[in-house]
């Protein structure tokens, strides 16, 4: 059966370009708040391919893009408010997402833990 939905992800990856450049475009919003758009935009097209993704792979790749982007806001957090304990919380979800990404790695390739 032929996918028919390449035309529609294609058409949402270039609004979401757009939606991108006119966002930062915009010359009365703050650094913060462009950059909050551009992570909310790439937070919703991690979501669509977690939800659309085809292959476990693909899931799981949109899922650590999702992790990312945490990470990303709260560097946005610390750079905004200086507290300090939003650069803890980066660096531990950083971490627990590194292991947790090699350890389905692992797990999809039928490998046990111990190899």
């Amino acid at each position: 059966m032929k996918d028919r939905t390449g035309g529609l992800k294609l058409i949402l990856v270039y609004a979401a370009l757009l939606a991108a450049a006119v966002l930062w475009l915009m010359p009365s919003y703050t650094f913060a708040a462009k950059f909050s758009g551009v992570l909310l935009l790439c937070c919703f097209l991690s979501l669509i391919r977690v939800i659309a993704g085809p292959t476990a792979p693909d899931r799981a790749l949109a899922t650590d893009i999702i992790g990312l982007v945490i990470i990303g806001f709260c560097a946005m957090l610390y750079m905004t408010t200086r507290k300090s304990f939003y650069l803890d919380i980066a660096i531990a979800w950083a971490l627990q997402s590194f292991i947790g990404m090699l350890a389905l790695a692992k797990y999809l390739e039928g490998k046990k833990f111990d190899e």
